[in-house]
């Protein structure tokens, strides 16, 4: 139901700032609501995660925004790891289609898998929760998998959400100067 009226009566994914402001309204409770968002919405993705990072940059500052990012995503990116684990293809394919599995599926069949998912990692433009879902299903160590979200998500959450904040008045910029 939270997700619903974030989406209709407040239109986040046209208007991150709406979020942004019911958050700071209710600073504690806010807080704690971001929070469970950001796990929620990295295993459920109904949201797109790109504006609710954002939000929190706006509604909590670079600092406590950046934290409650990080730590949202990167719990909710270790639970959905291990849904994957426990239940496989079938759980992902009630997010992905057959087609979108077999991609992934035959870049998990090669020897620079690891590398392919570490360099998606860090860019904020991957689509990182199908990615995760996917090394679900790799070899990979819950503990290497662990190791390359903390050190990876944090690089992506901090590019995605500045330049989304401040790349429209770079870009502004450059077009009026040039």
């Amino acid at each position: 139901m939270l997700v619903v009226y974030l989406i209709r009566q407040l239109d986040i994914i046209n208007n991150p700032k709406a979020l942004a402001h019911l958050i700071k309204d209710h600073l504690l409770i806010g807080a704690i609501c971001f929070f469970i968002l950001q796990i929620v919405q990295v295993v459920v993705p109904i949201i797109p995660g790109g504006v609710t990072t954002v939000v929190g940059f706006l509604a909590f500052g670079p600092i406590l925004g950046f934290m409650l990012n990080v730590f949202g995503i990167c719990i909710g990116s270790s639970i959905l790891f291990q849904l994957v684990r426990r239940y496989g293809k079938p759980f992902i394919l009630l997010f992905l289609s057959k087609e979108q599995l077999q991609f992934y599926e035959k870049k998990l069949s090669t020897k620079l898998f690891e590398r392919f998912f570490i360099l998606n990692m860090i860019s904020p433009l991957a689509p990182a929760d199908a990615l995760i879902m996917i090394t679900g299903l790799s070899q990979m160590t819950y503990k290497r998998f662990l190791l390359i979200i903390l050190i990876c998500r944090p690089i992506s959450i901090l590019t995605f959400s500045y330049f989304w904040i401040y790349g429209g008045e770079f870009l502004k910029h450059i077009l009026m100067h040039y």
